[in-house]
């Protein structure tokens, strides 16, 4: 790209390595040996071996033990040269079945009468490349230990049992207290259910082997034989003595069993503690009915305190409390000086007008905008990323602690930071009026907002002037202030891209984020909506563009596959049959979604979209709607992003809260200096990693808005809201209050008027006499009756205008009737829950409603 101050706009040359870690001998160093006997027919036989299944080339690289660039082209040949002479078909997306139907039905035989054929002794692992070991390293994903409750550790090595033909392996879902999933390993079927009492005390993430015991109301279900890898032994949870005996209450709502703690494991912990209890002691199957044993490790204080509430959701999600001291001190070590031979490396962006917009109280600032007008009349608009790589280096324990962390996590009161703070809100820090060390994505856009050219490389800047959110809408909102013109210049040009963006195709449901206001002791003092305006909107759409680009720009560079390895931050469509699911659903409030053409999904959801502002089941249908959608994740797999209509994205604007943004500015600069393609395997392993650390933050956050509000609705009980049906159980209905977002359950029993029944079918619950319908997104006046900060649930009843003495006899005959129930099951004829947690506020069970955020 062409300015006036740098006409050749040269990409910086980075200085070279010393000659013992030069990359380009590495890479001169002779390729390893392919596996013995990678033959066509080799290739072949993993077809015909499983007659009609589905392959994909990264597949059968596993299958074959391939991990080079000559073992990949190989492959690739074969599948080809198969494909060339009809033996084998090409589906999409790199996946490959038997063409012929005679080989279909040749192969289904022979794999029938063969014996499962041993493995053959395994070939020498190849040598990796030099040059990408160097680069990229070759550590493992290692879940860090310091103390108890940092992190989710495995109990033990792994046992792989010989398989047979009615057993599976698989991860541990845990549903309800009733019931859990297990994902097979082989993703050949569907999940399989397993009631608790079967599942051998495994829990969330272990891995098991499950024996098939057929179909049970529709579902596959089995039984544990074997708990094969445990995932976390350690449960957090409210202590409740008996004696001198404990037992440990797990937070966890799907937990099904107490945790027993004999009286030299207490360690001198009360009645009523949060605590984290180690399991020590699994009963065997015979003994099921048996609590597992266990010992205290760590004590967070009384239940219901805000620190140890929170300290308490930490740990139960696996969230580290502070930094190894050896990171620390590497940290503190890294000079905080830039060195003029590391500016005269870089493209120089110091005196170009630079600005950084971001929430009032943040202190990370991992991106800025800059901007000036070109010559002939276009516009650079330069977007600055913190180069975090340049001082996280491989090899580093800062740079292994951030690969396990994965992620910043944001509770409500405080934030758990993937990098320490003297990088997150120091060096790496794009502060106003200091210079820094940053990776860049460039663009040249006409007054139209088309893209003309685009530039990335390392660069370093120098903010002019830090602005809040609310100080750039002001300047947005009124035009004046300092920056005004520019500001609305970038914010024109981002509606631009805007409207380009949802032109393809991009999906406008948007999710709402509560925040508080918190008092100086940590108690909620205020609960809001967050609003998104134009400033948010501004940053957004430049940050779309980089990840957009900096995606197309590594998928560009080899015309033929295998492709350059990145990390995609991808979305899939909708499943149909969640989607048509969905759509009926809508259908119920007078919605019609035309699902017959594919490619007018998106536009069909936008309509509802904008059709829904404003009514009062807004929130539940945009709230289900997400719901309906797959979810991004992580990958090396160019699968592009369904909800922002981008054949091709990734996370390159956020290094110093995500690591795959730190993965994609390592890959970007190794390519942009002339690297060779870095291999699959770690890279797509990380990916995974960090997409389970992000389900596990986003999971967190959560946690802890449900403790805030819970928090803040205590000191409103007896008071009178308005609020709207979000869900539906045979239990009781949810009601979100559409003023602060604290959802809180109506027990059906306690509805007054009538006897409401459950209509599954239709979202609804009915009256038996007076035919009275409450329905999703039905808006309803609730008082509010109980707030259980230790259960962290809400209980409300229906606003009743009826006379008293009205509501006083139906209330008489109520209690009438539970008495009586209360005595058909002390004479045992009542079924009982047979678990714990009924608790009025309870989740467990939930057909329906809105996915807190």
């Amino acid at each position: 790209m062409k300015n006036p101050q740098d006409p050749a706009a040269p990409r910086a040359s980075r200085a070279k390595a010393a000659p013992a870690t030069k990359a380009p001998k590495a890479a001169k160093t002779p390729a390893p040996p392919a596996p013995a006997g990678l033959s066509q027919d080799l290739v072949y036989r993993q077809f015909a071996d499983n007659p009609g299944k589905v392959l994909g080339y990264r597949q059968l690289s596993r299958r074959l033990g391939i991990t080079t660039k000559t073992q990949r082209e190989e492959l690739f040949a074969h599948l080809k040269e198969l494909k060339k002479t009809g033996r084998l078909e090409l589906l999409q997306n790199d996946e490959y079945r038997l063409a012929n139907p005679t080989d279909l039905q040749a192969a289904a035989s022979a794999a029938k009468g063969r014996q499962p054929a041993r493995k053959a002794p395994a070939a020498p692992a190849p040598t990796p490349e030099p040059v990408l070991e160097e680069e990229f390293g070759q550590d493992p994903i290692v879940h860090r230990r310091r103390s108890a409750g940092f992190d989710h550790v495995g109990d033990g090595p792994e046992r792989r049992p010989h398989r047979d033909s009615n057993t599976v392996i698989g991860t541990v879902a845990l549903a309800t207290p009733r019931f859990a999933f297990v994902v097979r390993e082989d993703s050949e079927g569907d999940d399989i259910r397993i009631f608790t009492d079967q599942l051998r005390y495994a829990l969330d993430g272990d891995l098991v082997r499950v024996r098939l015991r057929g179909v049970r109301d529709g579902r596959l279900t089995g039984d544990v034989v074997e708990v094969l890898k445990r995932q976390r032994v350690e449960v957090v949870g409210r202590l409740q003595l008996h004696g001198s005996i404990g037992f440990v209450k797990p937070d966890n709502r799907k937990s099904y069993f107490d945790v027993m703690v004999p009286p030299d494991g207490l360690a001198d912990s009360r009645n009523g503690d949060k605590v984290l209890v180690r399991i020590t002691e699994f009963p065997d199957h015979e003994g099921q009915g048996k609590n597992p044993v266990g010992t205290i490790v760590r004590n967070f204080g009384a239940a219901g305190e805000n620190e140890a509430e929170i300290n308490a959701i930490m740990a139960e999600f696996g969230l580290p409390f502070e930094f190894p001291s050896a990171v620390e001190e590497e940290a503190e070590a890294i000079p905080t000086r830039i060195s003029k031979e590391e500016i005269a490396k870089r493209r120089d962006f110091r005196d170009v007008l630079t600005f950084t917009i971001d929430p009032a109280d943040a202190k990370d600032f991992d991106d800025a905008l800059s901007l000036r007008t070109l010559e002939n009349g276009n516009y650079e608009v330069g977007v600055h990323i913190a180069d975090v790589t340049h001082y996280v280096r491989l090899g580093t324990e800062l740079e292994r602690e951030g690969k396990s962390r994965a992620t910043s996590v944001y509770l409500v009161d405080r934030v758990i930071p993937m990098l320490p703070e003297n990088l997150s809100n120091g060096l790496c820090s794009l502060r106003p009026k200091e210079d820094k060390l940053t990776f860049s994505a460039v663009f040249e856009l006409d007054e139209k907002g088309k893209l003309v050219d685009s530039w990335f490389g390392k660069t370093v800047i120098h903010s002019d002037r830090r602005f809040s959110y609310e100080d750039a809408q002001a300047r947005i909102e009124t035009g004046e202030g300092d920056l005004a013109a520019e500001v609305n210049l970038l914010n024109s040009l981002a509606k631009k891209l805007s409207a380009e963006r949802f032109r393809k195709g991009a999906i406008s449901f948007e999710t709402q984020e509560v925040k508080f206001k918190l008092g100086e002791d940590g108690k909620p003092l205020g609960v809001y909506v967050k609003e998104r305006k134009d400033a948010h909107k501004l940053i957004e759409e430049f940050m779309l563009l980089a990840n957009k680009r900096v995606a197309e720009f590594v998928f560009g560079l080899k015309k033929t596959k295998p492709r350059f390895t990145m990390v995609y931050r991808t979305h899939d469509a909708p499943d149909p049959d969640r989607l048509e699911n969905f759509a009926l659903f809508a259908q119920k409030f007078g919605y019609k979604l035309n699902l017959a053409n594919p490619k007018k999904i998106s536009t069909e959801l936008n309509k509802l979209s904008e059709d829904v502002v404003g009514k009062p089941e807004q929130n539940v249908i945009q709230g289900l709607a997400i719901r309906s959608m797959s979810k991004a994740i992580y990958t090396t797999e160019p699968l592009g992003h369904f909800g922002l209509a981008f054949a091709h994205y990734s996370h390159f604007t956020s290094p110093i809260r995500r690591y795959p943004d730190m993965m994609a500015h390592r890959l970007l600069e190794y390519y942009l200096e002339g690297g060779k393609n870095a291999a699959v395997e770690p890279v797509e392993e990380a990916c995974k990693h960090s997409s389970a650390r992000e389900k596990m933050a986003a999971n967190a956050e959560r946690a802890s808005i449900k403790y805030k509000q819970v928090e803040y609705i205590g000191a409103h009980i007896g008071e009178e809201f308005t609020g709207v049906v979000s869900g539906l159980t045979e239990r009781g209905i949810y009601v979100e209050i559409e003023a602060n977002k604290c959802e809180g359950m109506i027990r059906i029993s306690d509805i007054p008027g009538d006897t409401f029944e459950l209509d599954k079918e239709n979202y609804r619950i009915v009256g038996r006499g007076s035919k009275r319908i409450i329905q999703f997104g039905d808006e309803l006046q609730v008082i509010v009756t109980s707030a259980n900060l230790l259960d962290r649930t809400i209980d409300m009843e229906l606003v009743d205008n009826r006379p008293e003495h009205v509501k006083q006899r139906e209330r008489a005959e109520r209690e009438a009737g539970r008495g009586g129930r209360s005595a058909r099951n002390r004479d045992g004829n009542s079924k009982g829950s047979g678990h714990k947690g009924s608790s009025g506020g309870g989740r467990g069970g939930r057909e329906g409603g809105k996915r807190r955020r």
